[in-house]
């Protein structure tokens, strides 16, 4: 089972990243194409499971380690509307994923 979980773990996370191929030339601003609607679904997945299993904390830390790495990309970009879309967005997606997962929590299970 153990090797079965782990094999299709690797599978899957290869099929991913398969998408985007790293160069010495991928320094700077530009981000990996897409990467942004993955890093989204997976927070909320994390969000919903957190919820469902009564690790509310865990969705604080969550958010705070999305703060700290995108913290130093929009302190450099001194870019005040990206940084008030940044901030909408996640706390949007937090929002909904957490009402979600409550909904799901004290309806379905």
């Amino acid at each position: 089972m153990y090797y079965l979980f782990n094999k299709s773990c690797r599978d899957h996370a290869q099929n991913i990243f398969t998408r985007w191929t790293l160069t010495d030339d991928d320094t700077g601003i530009y981000g990996l194409k897409n990467s942004g609607k993955w890093i989204g679904m997976l927070e909320r997945l994390l969000i919903f499971l957190f919820i469902i299993t009564n690790h509310f904390s865990a969705v604080g830390l969550l958010l705070t380690a999305k703060s700290v790495f995108r913290f130093g990309d929009l302190s450099k970009a001194k870019n005040m509307k990206l940084t008030e879309y940044v901030l909408i967005g996640t706390l949007l997606s937090f929002g909904i994923a957490i009402l979600i997962g409550l909904l799901f929590k004290n309806y379905v299970l």
